[in-house]
């Protein structure tokens, strides 16, 4: 018997199924906020999956998508990744589009800022656990143990001030960068309506690092496009970088606010990264003729930059990836699985970890105890989470590449860089995701697009049923290593 309807309870003592609902969420979110946003998040790919597969979904058909086809392709855009196995240009009807573009919104703002949100509407509150899951979405160390500065977050009290910002200055940048576009589309030869939802299409794949390409000739037809390629570059760049340090740009630019060592971090190893990709790139490609070498001599360093932009997370290309040459898929391969920046819609184990890592060994060879940037003291526990993070990353890779390689028989170069991309959701691709890619290998990469864009620090929190503490610590023993 339902309490509603159990006897001796008062009429205001009875709960509904609704009330027991809300109820049910209310003590999840409140108990554990990171398993919410991964079941918010799962729950958008399955409702977004249902909606791929009706016909009217598909152009030009009856029949609705295959299963397999609309997972991937709802994972891909929840996930932000781009990877796809059909032609993203002709293949959904406007009522597909609608629901793709609908579902790279949603993954662009971010699965802790969605769930955080569906949190304060359901409880009408939020609990301070789930203060410090939405402030993590500014700074993961947040919700460790250890000390943090508070320049790096904002405060707790500032969290739905935080959310709806994010949520609005998503949009404003999309709309700045459609404006941008639009008129370029215009002026070679796009219609009216189609600059319109092309543009806008476009503008949002680029500034959530989604890579989808709404148009049926590709970005090849950009390639010489200074414009075009510039403002996509620059959208990519926003995206990966993230709200926090954009939010600190903007700060910076109003009240000369010092920038965090996060901001700073990010910033840099950022511009290390693309101009090291850049160079590589155009060295190793430049004399390539089914790519960089088969393109005027003006346009191939464009070119170079362009791709070292989209590996960041973007996923856009105007040249055929398939085609580029070993030592450069290796490369890329290298940049895509640093990924950007922390809270930003990029993946990969991201640049902070990288510079975190790479400062930790600058302190052991110079045979000093901390590690220090910028003039600031980084906290020995944000190397240990920056060393579990690419342990589990790589953990990942491995085991995804493995079971695609058993499943397709393909060359390891190009299945290793189809699962990087996917983990990293960035979504260049070699063209082994499309039609012909084998049904079990759509779900691997799916599930590796969901676990790359999760993070292995949310999974791991979400696995944890509690934090232990050890009242104890055992005889220090030191192994060899190295």
């Amino acid at each position: 018997m339902s309490t509603a309807t159990r006897p001796g309870l008062r009429r205001d003592q009875r709960v509904g199924p609704l009330r027991q609902t809300r109820q049910a969420i209310v003590g999840l979110t409140t108990s554990s906020p990171a398993r919410f946003a991964i079941l918010v998040f799962t729950a958008l790919i399955l409702i977004t999956t249902v909606l791929l597969t009706l016909p009217i979904a598909r152009a030009g058909e009856r029949s609705g998508t295959p299963l397999a086809d609309a997972l991937f392709t709802a994972v891909s855009a929840i996930c932000v990744t781009g990877l796809t196995t059909v032609d993203m240009s002709t293949y959904w009807s406007p009522f597909g589009n609608v629901v793709i573009i609908l579902a790279m919104q949603v993954g662009g703002i971010g699965v802790l800022t969605i769930a955080s949100i569906l949190g304060l509407v359901v409880a009408r509150r939020m609990g301070l656990r789930a203060k410090l899951l939405a402030a993590s979405d500014t700074n993961p160390s947040r919700v460790h143990s250890g000390p943090v500065s508070e320049s790096q977050a904002v405060r707790l009290g500032e969290i739905g001030t935080l959310l709806a910002t994010v949520a609005i200055s998503a949009i404003v940048i999309e709309l700045a960068i459609f404006a941008l576009v639009f008129p370029r589309l215009l002026l070679v030869g796009f219609d009216l309506w189609t600059a319109i939802w092309q543009g806008f299409y476009i503008s949002l794949s680029a500034f959530t690092n989604t890579g989808f390409v709404p148009f049926s000739a590709g970005m090849e037809q950009f390639a010489a496009d200074p414009w075009m390629l510039g403002v996509l570059s620059i959208a990519v760049f926003l995206g990966a970088i993230g709200f926090p340090v954009i939010f600190a740009l903007a700060r910076w630019v109003k009240r000369r606010q010092k920038l965090s060592v996060h901001a700073r971090l990010t910033l840099v190893v950022t511009g290390i990264l693309l101009v090291i990709g850049w160079v590589a790139i155009g060295l190793l490609e430049w004399d390539n003729t089914r790519t960089l070498g088969g393109q005027e001599p003006i346009v191939r360093p464009m070119t170079a930059f362009f791709t070292s932009m989209m590996s960041r997370s973007g996923g856009l290309s105007t040249v055929d990836v398939g085609e580029m040459n070993g030592s450069t898929l290796m490369v890329l391969d290298m940049l895509m699985f640093v990924g950007g920046g922390s809270a930003s819609t990029a993946g990969g184990i991201k640049v902070t970890t990288l510079a975190v890592l790479f400062l930790a060994a600058i302190a052991e060879a110079r045979g000093v105890k901390d590690m220090e940037a910028f003039e600031r003291r980084i906290p020995v526990d944000v190397l240990r989470l920056s060393v579990s993070i690419v342990l589990w990353g790589a953990t990942i890779v491995a085991t995804s590449t493995i079971i695609v390689l058993h499943i397709t028989k393909d060359p390891l170069d190009y299945v290793l860089f189809e699962v990087i991309s996917a983990f990293a959701t960035c979504g260049l691709s070699t063209g082994l995701t499309g039609p012909d890619l084998e049904e079990p290998a759509k779900y691997v990469l799916a599930a590796t697009m969901w676990a790359g864009r999760v993070g292995t620090v949310t999974l791991a929190a979400a696995l944890a049923a509690s934090e232990r503490r050890q009242l104890f610590r055992r005889p220090e023993e030191r192994p060899i290593v190295g």
